[in-house]
């Protein structure tokens, strides 16, 4: 009788498709195993529950905001910083503060609930573009999409984190320029100039972590061109030249 060969009867594990993360797993996954989690996304790219959740932080964030701030007075604080103040009749500054005051509510809500997901789109387009460009990727526009909008979950936390901070703090004394304070920013005196503090508001505990994690995820997505520190390079690189341009112009500015 002839006999089946082993290999005949037992399937490969090497050869078995692997289970794929539930979108929720990747969520958390994100945060306690980016490795395997990234190369989860990369072989099945979604991007619909972390864009869902940042778009619902932003809502809420924004309708606590306008019940928590007195825009008015926010307004004369930014009229007496602006070095056009000095300028301007008492008159004209009534007049800027009233009107900013009146329309904040309606302009926080058309400019600051998109903007994280318009910071998403376009951070996608430059790194999908750099990682091909520089670091042979060779991924597509979906699955960068995709490592971004993951790579923005450590934001859900920073969100919690200013939500404590506004229904903590007396009512209309949040600090719209610095509001959760993890940032060096936070630690530097009044009066400095405005280039310094530029740059150290962007030396941030959560903007480092998104950008490891996004060093982590595009990495998967080509591990032979992109391994050792190379997405790390091109990741912290990019940084590099937006502080430097970020600086240069408060320094220009200023």
């Amino acid at each position: 009788m002839a006999t089946i060969p082993v290999s005949a009867s037992t399937p490969d594990p090497q050869a078995r498709p692997q289970a794929s993360i539930s979108p929720f797993g990747r969520i958390i996954g994100v945060l306690f195993s980016p490795q395997p989690t990234f190369e989860d996304i990369v072989r099945k790219p979604s991007w619909l529950l972390p864009v869902a959740i940042t778009l619902i932080f932003s809502i809420v964030a924004v309708a606590c905001l306008n019940q928590r701030i007195s825009w008015r007075q926010y307004m004369v604080q930014q009229i007496e910083k602006s070095p056009r103040a000095a300028q301007m009749s008492p008159e004209q500054k009534n007049q800027q503060i009233e009107m900013g005051a009146k329309y904040a509510p309606y302009t926080s809500y058309m400019f600051g609930v998109p903007a994280p997901l318009l910071v998403i789109l376009v951070l996608t387009l430059v790194l999908w573009g750099s990682y091909n460009l520089l670091g042979g990727a060779n991924t597509n526009f979906k699955t960068s999409f995709a490592i971004v909008a993951h790579s923005f979950v450590p934001t859900y936390i920073s969100s919690l984190l200013f939500l404590l901070v506004l229904f903590l703090k007396p009512f209309g004394t949040v600090d719209l320029d610095n509001p959760v304070a993890t940032n060096v920013a936070a630690f530097l005196p009044d009066g400095v100039p405005k280039w310094l503090d530029v740059l150290c508001k962007n030396i941030d505990i959560f903007s480092f972590w998104i950008l490891i994690l996004l060093a982590i995820g595009f990495a998967a997505t080509n591990p032979k061109k992109l391994k050792g520190g190379r997405s790390f390079s091109i990741a912290f690189g990019l940084l590099a030249a937006y502080l430097v341009l970020r600086v240069g112009i408060a320094f220009v500015t200023s």
